[in-house]
């Protein structure tokens, strides 16, 4: 019996429990996503490479499998590009398969010819053409396991046109069975005696959680950890949840406070990278202890020399700690002088936001609009959120109680990953939380990148509500009068500042064009309308454009988000 190229790859795919396909058809890889769908995957036709290559990784991320992205050869494969370097960056699992030109025209020009593989050894974990197609199921069982094993990332795999619809007889297949889960490994056991030690004898500890321990699933260990020894914790972006934001060891509201003055810092799975500030002063005290607890060997000792490194899985790692501390039978005490500095600076912090939100001022301030979305949207959606100041306050002001229900920008800080991510949010919800919503907060800037997927959502009928606060530009905009007056100098390409955006575009309509519901809010009392019929329904994609205050900006911080050198 024969079997084509395109067929084996559906079928390899499937062997290895990959259950979505996000992709944009064309030659030479259309039968590829049609018999993926013959052998059960769920595929997705996205509108650009990009979304699709974001929304692949997002479900890597979600369910600890990777997505699969499917690409047409050349062009459409230098798109996804982005997408394969994000989630290598983030640590998540994905898998890219890339049409490429006939093996018999290599050299000669053909049609959309590029160095594919060579050119994308720089963002993945394993970058491969497969020899023959008798060893296609092989090179997709590497290929998973690679992107799932030790630190998870992108993995790329090309396919010649002419595989495609090739055909081999069955017999001569070496078929493989699906791919062992991820072995679990554990620190040595004298790492976690020191480690415990060293948090024993600390003053103003700090436990910071990174999106690691979120992919780890280690929410039910940390929890029991934070309870035990009584830890003030501060979680980053896409960790929060992972103890929920309402805990009352949560510090995220006293953060600068926190990592300025603790004298021990435990790292569950989160890199001193860019987000946490390098962990050196002026953010940090000159001899601050870390404790480094990673999954990955390189990653220990970066930029800062550990008091103690715990290799091995996070779930793992902190149930060893759990273990060591019941021995021990150690809190950190409530009452202490370093809990009384955190409380206050929560407590100053939160009256200022609050101060914000509540004003009664039109235009709206970013406050405001997100005092309204927090009352509003259910407890347990899975938030998507990117733009500047809309991710920045929104990670403040939102909180989440679960974990793996925040997505953003993320490590490599990418801009126009939203509306992928809540596709795959959304597809994966439907699949595995039915009747669970996700809701997408994006700038207005951070929209106009993958806008066009708002057809995808409609298509597929996913009932996510998009919400963009509108401020008429990239950081800021201009209002109307302003805008007027700026085009009486002339040519808007040599007098606009190169962060404004249209004043009052109506990307609601977009949502309308397409079937779904479209809201444009200018007060509190519009907001608070939209919110509610948006949530009501649910089986209608919905977009609400929020119009706010153009010159809006975050509350005076103590430091710039970004640690700069000094150089």
């Amino acid at each position: 019996e024969a079997v084509s190229g395109a067929q084996l790859l559906a079928q390899a795919l499937r062997a290895q429990n990959i259950e979505y396909m996000f992709g944009i058809v064309g030659i030479p890889v259309t039968e590829i996503a049609i018999a993926a769908q013959a052998v059960g995957i769920k595929y997705v036709g996205m509108r650009n490479e990009q979304a699709a290559c974001y929304a692949a990784s997002a479900v890597g991320y979600l369910t600890g499998r990777p997505g699969v992205c499917l690409v047409v050869s050349g062009p459409g494969f230098l798109h996804a590009l982005g997408g394969m370097a994000n989630a290598t960056i983030n640590c998540w699992p994905l898998i890219v398969i890339g049409g490429s030109s006939d093996r018999n025209q290599e050299t000669m020009g053909a049609f959309q010819e590029f160095p594919q593989i060579e050119a994308s050894r720089p963002y993945n974990k394993l970058s491969v053409r497969p020899s023959s197609l008798e060893v296609i199921p092989a090179v997709i069982e590497k290929a998973v396991r690679t992107s799932m094993y030790g630190r998870p990332g992108s993995c790329y795999i090309d396919i010649p046109g002419d595989f495609v619809n090739l055909q081999v007889n069955k017999s001569s297949v070496k078929y493989m069975e699906c791919c062992l889960s991820p072995p679990i490994s554990v620190a040595e056991h004298s790492a976690v005696s020191k480690a415990a030690s060293v948090i024993a004898l600390s003053k103003q500890p700090l436990l910071i959680i990174g999106k690691g321990a979120a992919y780890s699933h280690a929410e039910n260990n940390i929890r029991k950890l934070v309870d035990l020894c009584g830890l003030p914790f501060l979680p980053t972006p896409m960790a929060k949840g992972v103890v929920p934001d309402n805990h009352p060891n949560c510090v995220a509201a006293a953060r600068s406070t926190a990592l300025q003055h603790a004298d021990v810092i435990i790292l569950l799975g989160a890199r001193l990278n860019w987000i946490l500030h390098f962990g050196l002063p002026p953010r940090y005290r000159q001899d601050v202890k870390v404790i480094q607890i990673d999954i990955c060997a390189e990653e220990l000792g970066n930029n800062v020399r550990p008091a103690a490194t715990l290799l091995g899985d996070i779930k793992a790692v902190t149930e060893q700690l759990l273990e060591e501390f019941n021995k021990r039978s150690w809190k950190y005490p409530s009452n202490s002088e370093w809990w009384q500095k955190l409380r206050g600076k929560i407590k100053n912090n939160e009256e200022r936001s609050k101060g914000l939100a509540l004003q009664k001022s039109l235009p709206m301030n970013y406050y405001t609009v997100f005092h309204h979305i927090r009352e509003l949207i259910p407890k347990d959606c899975i938030l998507v959120s990117e733009g500047a100041n809309t991710m920045d306050i929104g990670r403040t002001m939102l909180p989440n109680f679960y974990p793996r229900q925040r997505l953003d920008a993320g490590t490599f800080g990418t801009m126009g990953v939203g509306l992928g991510f809540a596709i795959a949010a959304a597809m994966v919800a439907r699949d595995h939380t039915p009747g669970r919503r996700v809701v997408c907060i994006e700038g207005d800037s951070a929209f106009g990148f993958s806008g066009m997927e708002v057809e995808t959502i409609c298509r597929y009928n996913l009932p996510i509500l998009i919400i963009i606060v509108n401020n008429n530009g990239i950081y800021t905009g201009l209002d109307a009068n302003s805008w007027e007056e700026m085009l009486k100098f002339g040519d808007p390409a040599t007098c606009v500042p190169p962060v404004s955006l249209l004043p009052n575009a109506h990307y609601e309509k977009i949502m309308s064009a397409f079937g779904g519901k479209g809201y444009f809010v200018r007060t509190p009392e519009e907001l608070q309308n939209a919110l509610k019929a948006s949530v009501t329904d649910k089986q209608t994609p919905s977009l609400i454009n929020v119009m706010i205050d153009p010159q809006s900006e975050r509350k005076k911080q103590e430091f710039p988000w970004l640690t700069r050198s000094n150089l």
